[in-house]
């Protein structure tokens, strides 16, 4: 799955794909699941099991969440005024819009991780060469090879 996370990814930043396109393939993705076999992350007790958000960053914080609700029919979950966020989904946030520059990014995604522990998934992921980080934009996370923030939350 992380491969077709990376490829739709790509696809986006290259303007192969619109918005829309990238946050359906992700939205099937997390519909999906997975069923891959078990990988030393598994074993070591990091399970991703779904994508739980994706964050983009916008110009029009009006405008963008208007498209939400009337493309997808989100409703505002919650706000974060101060730092101009608002995650919009139903019932649970599925796209947190940051009115931030540089503008049309997908600033990061976040991975639901079963029996989340963030003490053991930090001691596990620096196990593993990763670098933990926190900070307002993607929360608890660690960056892909391609530089992208993947926050790491509780499924």
């Amino acid at each position: 799955m992380e491969a077709m996370i990376s490829n739709l990814l790509r696809r986006f930043e290259k303007g192969a794909l619109t918005r829309r396109e990238l946050v359906q393939g992700l939205a099937t993705l997390a519909a999906a699941g997975g069923t891959a076999a078990t990988s030393p992350a598994q074993e070591a007790g990091i399970k991703g099991t779904r994508i739980d958000h994706v964050s983009i960053q916008v110009s029009d914080l009006p405008r963008s969440i208007a498209f939400y609700q009337t493309m997808f029919g989100f409703a505002v979950v919650s706000e974060d005024k101060p730092n101009e966020i608002v995650r919009l989904g139903t019932g649970k946030a599925l796209v947190s819009l940051h009115h931030k520059s540089p503008t049309g990014l997908v600033d990061h995604f976040a991975i639901g991780v079963e029996k989340f522990n963030q003490e053991t998934v930090t001691r596990e992921l620096k196990a593993r060469g990763a670098n933990p980080e926190q900070n307002l934009d993607a929360g608890f996370h660690i960056k892909d090879p391609q530089g992208i923030g993947v926050q790491i939350v509780g499924a």
